[in-house]
């Protein structure tokens, strides 16, 4: 058995290998539904990484901080997958949480230049790949193969960060086809990101180095609830009403 230790101090003992989902399942069922993530030792994880050893133990819903952060960073790896079923080729540079949201730096094949005229269509795959409720399956991986494998696609963007990775020190994260390198957190399946938008697009310089390749930045903002996101985006514009330098234009203040 070993001891798990809550905020309030309180103690409670488990098998080990128990999961963050089964301690939350052990509390309440409502808390079981609700939760979306947890923290091990001060570590964000998902809710069904195993917990071998006495730890203390913080159950995450999407209000609170930690619980966005893997929200929203599984949202982007959403995003990336949307992306890389309609245009496959694309590469792919960074994709985290942000405060507001996530965003990914892509790189679409020869040809083919995105705009935010291509939002819809982006959301709707999203949209069909949210529904099947993938699970993010997470792997460790060697870096001699982690490089074979993204070298494979063509993710060149990709090898260059694992070039400067600790070899041990490497997970991947899989979700039907789409495959990221990354340390997480993330929600253990794409299906609790029922309301998302995609907002804007910019350059973006690899790397922020003018001299590397010029990338595509997408941002969006996702949320359990539709009425979460349809309230977010009316607070956006009601923000984008009130921005000064739009009143001083209407009044005249500013040439």
């Amino acid at each position: 058995m070993i001891k798990i230790t809550f905020p309030d101090d309180s103690v409670r003992e488990y098998e080990a290998g128990v999961t963050g989902l089964e301690i939350a399942e052990s509390i309440s069922q409502r808390l079981a539904q609700d939760v979306i993530a947890c923290g091990v030792n001060g570590e964000t994880t998902e809710l069904n990484r195993p917990i071998n050893e006495d730890a203390t133990i913080a159950l995450y819903k999407f209000e609170d901080a930690e619980g966005k952060h893997a929200f929203w960073h599984t949202s982007a790896h959403l995003m990336a997958e949307a992306i890389e079923e309609l245009w496959p080729g694309t590469q792919f540079g960074i994709g985290p949480a942000i405060e507001n949201g996530f965003y990914y730096d892509v790189m679409p094949p020869e040809g083919v230049k995105l705009s935010d005229a291509d939002f819809p269509k982006i959301e709707k795959k999203m949209q069909e790949l949210q529904q099947k409720k993938e699970a993010l399956v997470r792997k460790d991986i060697s870096k001699k193969d982690v490089m074979e494998l993204f070298a494979s696609k063509g993710q060149s963007y990709k090898n260059e960060l694992i070039a400067e990775l600790e070899d041990g020190k490497i997970t991947t994260y899989t979700q039907g086809n789409y495959i990221d390198l990354c340390k997480g957190p993330h929600l253990m399946t794409t299906g609790p990101i029922k309301a998302f938008k995609l907002l804007s697009l910019a350059a973006a310089y690899w790397r922020g180095d003018e001299k590397r390749p010029m990338m595509t930045r997408i941002y969006g903002i996702s949320f359990p609830k539709k009425k979460m996101l349809d309230e977010y985006l009316v607070a956006l514009e009601e923000a984008k009403k009130r921005d000064h330098r739009k009143i001083g234009k209407e009044m005249e203040l500013f040439m």
